[in-house]
């Protein structure tokens, strides 16, 4: 029987919510393909986590087997690739490319942003120095040919870690304004696709704002997306606006090196009669919240659950009832529900290969939802709708500009998100 943690997220699998990710990487020059492919298959060689194609055991549970075939590097269409189908070669990692970028297309099951980011970094640094010679690697790179370490495959032993109560709980409870927006995509047998814009705001007018407004870019963005939503329905007694916070918090659980994903999320209710608060005090209301729930207990807990889903999944008769118990007990769909999410990874060291980079944007999942990754010289934020209404990108860009911070926005893309094929039992 397997119980590789690296294969739950799978049974969760539905056509509109993969759980896939691709993170798009804009360079300065056009790819070239015959490079580009020969890295990657010499940088899959250092993840053999990664290197996988899915099966099924005796016992009908998803196993994770080696897959010696080379990683697939194809040209970017405008359709949804199929991960773990024979055009990928069957593995849960692909790449494709077009003019200037690359994106760097995978299963959420094995990994989020963090891990995703060690593949994609040595891919690049393979390409790039393959094209340009020597450059200074980032201080984390995994290089090709350098061992897999015991902190890269960390997954605690939830039975080992602390059963403290935390100091204080999230009480704000669900935020159901947006949900008709999700229901009107989930249920709508002819809408597949959803889209996203890609924003870029300076480093140095961001930080600089941020610093007087004593904020960081997690708690600004959120306190922004409260004025957005407010702005975009109506208000109605008894409710209030939720967003949330992603959390990495693999360093609670002693994970700090793990390529595995541990998010969890903080929670931020605003009330209608704040609404009329400026931004700054929006943003101070999410930092007391990130307070209040970054406890390290809140953590424990989190990890606790998750494992006790592994263990109800693994004690399921057969495939389908395996599938029936992950979507009915799953971590993310039992969080309170929120009205926009935003995920920040934090600053990425990229060494020398950033004067290459033009642009990092990860696309994933979600409606009014902000992506964001940071480069030296500027953010990238992926803002994700579920349809081709643009008014929460309009309004967003009415905070920006009262709060004076300058922006570019990219025309609406499309984000062919891939489907995964899993074998049946």
């Amino acid at each position: 029987m397997s119980h590789n943690p690296d294969i739950y997220l799978l049974y969760e699998y539905m056509e509109k919510i993969p759980f896939t990710v691709r993170i798009k990487v804009r360079l300065d020059e056009k790819i070239d393909a015959d490079v580009l492919t020969d890295a990657a298959r010499e940088a899959i060689g250092r993840f053999p986590y990664f290197a996988v194609q899915v099966g099924v055991d005796e016992g009908q549970n998803y196993t994770l087997k080696h897959n010696v075939r080379p990683i697939a590097v194809l040209p970017e269409k405008d359709e949804r690739l199929v991960l773990g189908s024979e055009e990928v070669n069957g593995h849960l990692f692909a790449i494709t490319y077009r003019g200037d970028s690359i994106w760097f297309n995978y299963s959420h099951a094995p990994c989020g942003a963090p891990g995703g980011l060690f593949w994609i970094k040595t891919t690049l640094y393979q390409y790039m120095t393959k094209k340009y010679g020597k450059l200074a690697p980032p201080a984390d790179l995994k290089a090709v040919g350098s061992p897999v370490t015991d902190g890269e495959l960390a997954f605690p032993d939830a039975d080992k870690l602390p059963t403290d109560e935390p100091i204080s709980r999230y009480d704000g409870g669900d935020s159901n304004l947006t949900l008709g927006r999700f229901l009107m995509y989930l249920l709508n047998p002819f809408v597949k696709d959803n889209y996203y814009y890609q924003i870029e705001i300076p480093t140095k007018d961001f930080m600089d704002y941020a610093a007087r407004i004593d904020g960081t870019p997690n708690t600004i963005l959120a306190a922004m997306m409260a004025k957005v939503i407010s702005r975009m329905v109506k208000e109605k007694k008894n409710t209030h606006i939720s967003a949330r916070i992603a959390a990495d918090y693999r360093s609670d659980i002693g994970a700090e090196l793990s390529y595995r994903d541990f998010v969890r999320f903080i929670h931020i209710k605003y009330d209608w009669n704040m609404m009329d608060e400026p931004i700054e005090k929006l943003n101070m209301r999410a930092r007391g919240a990130i307070i209040r729930q970054n406890q390290p207990e809140l953590a424990y807990e989190r990890f606790r659950k998750l494992d006790e889903v592994h263990k109800g999944v693994d004690a399921q008769p057969d495939l389908k009832s395996k599938r029936k118990f992950a979507l009915a007990n799953s971590t993310f769909r039992s969080d309170p529900r929120d009205n926009c999410t935003v995920s920040y990874v934090g600053k990425v060291d990229w060494g020398e290969m950033e004067q290459h980079i033009r642009g990092v944007y990860t696309i994933t999942d979600g409606d009014l939802m902000l992506e964001v990754n940071a480069l030296q010289d500027h953010f990238c934020i992926t803002f994700q709708l579920i349809n081709k209404d643009r008014k929460p990108l309009d309004l967003f860009c009415k905070v920006l500009d009262g709060e004076k911070i300058p922006y570019k926005v990219s025309e609406r893309y499309t984000r062919y998100m891939p489907k995964l094929k899993l074998p049946e039992a």
